[in-house]
């Protein structure tokens, strides 16, 4: 047993009202300068929709992540040792500036020096990149709250497998329904961006797992904008280097919660700590389509064992470290509740970024029965929501149901247990029986509704305290402190620390 701590996230999404604070928080903080107009290290899509750049998701476009091959290895999908040198010229998987947007301003002088004339002058929208006068097509948030349907929410890659009734029904006016889906750096823990970068600039962090960039290896070769699935690594054409999310390791490294995290107006994100097996990494990554999602909770260690304990100690896992773990909302909601699903866990890259699958409503009004009197309208069977299980199943389990319906159904039990104990109109018998049938004890349920209701800034945040000079001591023996065994990256520190 090889444990190594990571710095892990949790995404609450029945809880995001999609106000776009956290994207203006990392803008004005990280990207708001020349040759990143175009780059949202943190971004909120509309789901369905094709996202930014379009279609992200669409790998037999982008071609990333990782594949295995017909004798079980694991090999990145994007590039090889034989193709780096010709990607370099010609990268078939590359993204355009047109599926991200070209950035613009306005002529605002325009207004002001306009000819005196019969009609209001305006400010005509110009390139940020050429200068020149542009026709806007797209944007970042373009089909924010559907407003490009059908266009967009019709592309979306995640309908692939559902019937044309499921499609038409998601569409249909009466049915039509949205949620939030916000998108930063995964932190990968088998991250195919730092395994295709042929210069070594992009790493693991070796003391929280955080992946970094460093600017003075980086040759721009681009590898790491193909390789990455999630198209979280971008390119400046400005600099001639690429960049990313660095889950703002400065404020980390203080005590404080990441710019997008702390400006959360729907307070849906939890930062904390999990231990995690390296030496089974290559193993799980390796698994069935099915048994991902569990392989990948398999890997994330019980804090409270003595013997992961004194496992961690072995490897260098400070006591405070191990502490922080111990109160993580991360281990909670991932591996304790199953609550928690990492999103399109068929790209191998194990991310170490969670979401709670929204519970999506149902119609306005429809013909259902009533239990305890209530209406299904409010509290309704998972299977009649607007959103198929297939669609959310396709973005949170590899295509398969049974880890999303597991954690919707548990969502629920909660919340009739919640209104048995608040309103007083749903029997205690009914209750105790949906919290049953959702494998969820009633303290369980409180402790649920505690850390997504009740809960502080302290207990969102757990974030372990820096030992900045036992993450320096790991460079006299980099071998011993390898993260992912047999994946050929290595773990160190931030470059100048």
């Amino acid at each position: 047993m090889e444990v190594r701590s990571q710095i892990a996230m949790v995404f609450h999404l029945d809880k995001c009202i999609g106000c776009h604070t956290c994207s203006i928080a990392c803008k004005n903080i990280w990207t708001d300068r020349k040759g990143a107009e175009y780059m949202w290290w943190n971004n909120v899509e509309t789901k369905p929709g094709t996202g930014f750049p379009t279609e992200w998701e669409n790998q037999e476009k982008y071609g990333g992540g990782w594949q295995r091959t017909p004798g079980g290895d694991l090999q990145l999908k994007s590039t090889d040792k034989r193709r780096v040198v010709t990607n370099i010229f010609h990268h078939p998987h590359q993204p355009s500036m047109d599926d991200y947007y070209e950035p613009w301003t306005y002529d605002y002088q325009n207004l002001f020096n306009a000819p005196e004339g019969q009609d209001q002058p305006t400010a005509i929208p110009i390139s940020m990149v050429t200068g020149e006068y542009i026709d806007i097509k797209a944007g970042p948030n373009w089909d924010d709250d559907l407003s490009g349907s059908p266009v967009y929410a019709e592309n979306d890659p995640n309908l692939a497998g559902l019937t044309e009734q499921q499609r038409s029904q998601l569409s249909a006016i009466e049915r039509l329904v949205f949620f939030y889906f916000p998108r930063i750096c995964n932190h990968c823990l088998n991250p195919a961006c730092v395994a295709a970068c042929p210069s070594g600039a992009l790493y693991k962090r070796g003391e929280d797992g955080i992946v970094l960039l460093d600017q003075t290896r980086c040759r721009g070769w681009r590898s790491c904008i193909s390789a990455c699935p999630y198209k979280k690594v971008y390119y400046n054409w400005s600099t001639g280097k690429s960049e990313k999310c660095i889950l703002c390791f400065p404020r980390v490294e203080t005590g404080q919660a990441p710019a997008c995290f702390h400006s959360c107006v729907g307070r849906i994100r939890y930062l904390g700590v999990l231990l995690y097996d390296a030496s089974r990494l290559e193993e799980a990554a390796k698994s069935n389509p099915e048994d991902l999602v569990e392989a990948q909770r398999s890997l994330i260690l019980d804090p409270h064992d003595p013997a992961v304990i004194e496992a961690a100690r072995k490897s260098g896992v400070d006591d405070a470290v191990i502490d922080a773990a111990q109160r993580s909302p991360v281990y909670q909601f991932v591996k304790v509740w199953k609550l928690a699903l990492p999103p399109h866990i068929e790209y191998r890259t194990m991310p170490m970024l969670f979401y709670v699958p929204p519970m999506a409503p149902v119609m306005a009004q429809r013909n259902g029965g009533r239990v305890d009197g209530i209406s299904q309208d409010f509290f309704h069977d998972i299977d009649d929501a607007r959103v198929p299980m297939q669609f959310l199943a396709n973005l949170f389990g590899a295509g398969h149901e049974a880890p999303v319906r597991y954690a919707l159904r548990k969502q629920k039990a909660v919340r009739w247990y919640r209104r048995m104990l608040t309103v007083g109109d749903v029997s205690q018998e009914t209750a105790s029986r949906m919290l049953r049938e959702a494998d969820c004890s009633p303290e369980e349920a409180d402790a649920i509704y505690q850390l997504t209701s009740l809960c502080t800034v302290d207990d969102r945040y757990v974030i372990p305290p820096a030992h900045r000079e036992e993450a320096i001591a790991m460079l006299e023996d980099p071998m011993e402190h390898k993260q992912g065994a047999g994946f050929g990256f290595i773990a160190r520190p931030a470059r100048g620390e």
